[in-house]
């Protein structure tokens, strides 16, 4: 069965965006972006919530003429040709070959389908809401040196659930990976 890897940037405080909604903290150095590229290769398919994925489709379409850094000219043409799933309830239409899926029941679905693992990026609530069906599988968490003082929290409540300490490294003398599996 596929797996679900979330991959979330925070702040050293624990949050995935400012108090006034700002992601302008989070940098991407050359390692960090080769083990985000590496997750999309395990990944077929790319999976957001509404806000997060606005932020993308609103970017990495052109992301290449906007920021032309190695990750821009690497991803952009990945995100292009990846198909996509955006879990909302008010998200009208999407393009860039995204479906809408209305409930965080349906991604059970998706999962039993055959393919590669489906890797989920930022979306606070749509982890929450995975997490507590246990479809959440690793948790790739980047922790970067700043700290935000407040703004939206890296994890919403839920359930408790124990997890098992996968992996820990550093990327570009700056920031550190704390990945967790399911047990």
């Amino acid at each position: 069965m596929r797996k679900i890897m979330y991959y979330v940037h925070q702040s050293l405080d624990g949050f995935i965006e400012g108090p006034n909604g700002e992601f302008d903290w989070a940098q991407l150095g050359p390692e960090l972006g080769d083990y985000s590229m590496g997750l999309t290769e395990r990944a077929d398919l790319f999976l957001y919530g509404r806000t997060v994925w606005n932020m993308m489709s609103s970017y990495w379409p052109n992301a290449e003429s906007m920021n032309p850094d190695e990750h821009a000219i690497q991803f952009a043409p990945v995100w292009r040709s990846t198909p996509k799933v955006v879990l909302s309830t008010t998200l009208e239409s999407a393009d860039w070959d995204t479906r809408i899926v209305r409930s965080a029941e349906e991604i059970r679905a998706i999962k039993e389908e055959p393919g590669k693992d489906i890797l989920l990026t930022g979306s606070a609530s749509v982890a929450a809401a995975l997490t507590e069906l246990g479809l959440v599988d690793e948790y790739h968490v980047i922790v970067h040196p700043v700290i935000l003082g407040g703004g939206k929290p890296v994890y919403q409540p839920t359930e408790r659930r124990n997890l098992r300490l996968a992996e820990t490294r550093s990327f570009d003398n700056r920031t550190v990976l704390l990945r967790h599996d399911l047990v």
